[in-house]
């Protein structure tokens, strides 16, 4: 009797401490977590697809940050030639597309430090 108890506790101990992982793997701050912000908080806008590589290429330079980013879905489930109708409206035409506060553009995988031109942002050493 005192076997399966055990078991039970055992699987619920490593359930939690998985979980409480993933918890905490999640909340943790990104290395570009400032900067990241920092663009959103200067006018910038990330717009983007689910479905582009490029656009998955972008985030991964933000790391974990890139949860941070003034990012803006355009794609649309099921057609990848749709777009939401705020991509429509800010005449998206690719993507990645970065819309700055003073109207400029840019489009495909920006460089950190373009950004950080482009806005002023300051890039961590």
């Amino acid at each position: 009797m005192k076997f399966p108890v055990l078991i039970a506790l055992l699987v619920v101990l490593a359930a939690g401490g998985i979980g409480g992982g993933i918890w905490y793997t999640n909340t943790q701050p990104g290395a570009l977590d400032g900067f990241a912000s920092c663009l959103g908080e200067k006018g910038a806008k990330f717009y983007g697809a689910f479905w582009c590589p490029h656009c998955a290429n972008q985030k991964k330079l933000f790391g974990k940050s890139a949860k941070k980013l003034p990012y803006i879905e355009c794609g649309v489930a099921g057609n990848t030639s749709a777009q939401t109708q705020v991509c429509t409206d800010a005449e998206v035409k690719g993507y990645p597309t970065w819309v700055f506060a003073d109207a400029s553009r840019l489009s495909g995988e920006i460089p950190l430090q373009t950004l950080a031109e482009k806005t002023g942002c300051a890039l961590p050493s």
